[in-house]
């Protein structure tokens, strides 16, 4: 049934994979913590104003410090806190059971998987196939994405695919699979043309030929 590399067919289940690779809590939170970083540099306008009201308060250095050093410390944390949250929600796969024609669905995300649905909560499957193509003299090749889109009930769950194949065999595929339960899937394609770089229009040389007129 699984005719394309995204679908894998197992025993009990056939999974679109989205990601691959670590998940769980403890990973989340560990992949976090880098990025955090930039929350106090993203938010060191209102720290700075901050410290620079306590000075003109007439407060020490050292407290002006401590208290930065506070308000930058909670900001870290508000966007560890954030961030892991954030990546805990991204989809890694979906399941379909049972293999050969599925009845149910759960997405299993970062954090653990969500509860099993019927597949038939599944309004529609749209994937999109954005190519981008070069402009004439352009040595770049094209490049293409593609993107899911899964209409549920009341949700819709849109995310990129680890795509480098063929999207009609992925649709072909999904058709195939989800097609006894009535589930639409489209596929789209959107092309478009690279954006040719804008030469530097400025001055040019000859206006420095009046630096030595007019004399006499």
């Amino acid at each position: 049934m699984a005719a394309d590399p995204l679908l894998r067919q197992g025993p009990d289940s056939t999974d679109l994979v989205l990601r691959v690779g670590p998940a769980g809590p403890t990973w989340n939170a560990l992949t976090s913590a880098g990025p955090a970083l930039f929350t106090p540099l993203v938010l060191g306008v209102p720290t700075l104003l901050v410290a620079f009201w306590m000075a003109l308060a007439g407060a020490r250095a050292s407290t002006v410090f401590l208290v930065v050093g506070v308000i930058a410390g909670l900001e870290y944390l508000i966007g560890w806190l954030a961030l892991a949250f954030s990546r805990a929600r991204d989809i890694l796969r979906v399941e379909f059971a049972p293999a050969g024609v599925p009845a149910s669905l759960r997405l299993v995300r970062a954090a653990g998987p969500d509860d099993w649905l019927p597949v038939k909560a599944l309004r529609e499957v749209r994937l999109t196939h954005q190519v981008v193509e070069p402009y004439q003299g352009d040595y770049k090749p094209a490049v293409s994405t593609l993107a899911l889109e899964l209409v549920l009930r009341g949700v819709r769950e849109r995310l990129a695919l680890p795509f480098d194949g063929d999207p009609q065999r992925l649709a072909d595929a999904l058709k195939a699979l989800l097609g006894p339960a009535g589930v639409v899937v489209e596929l789209r394609t959107e092309r478009s043309t690279r954006d040719r770089p804008q030469r530097n229009s400025g001055w040019t040389s000859g206006g420095s030929a009046s630096v030595g007129s007019g004399g006499g």
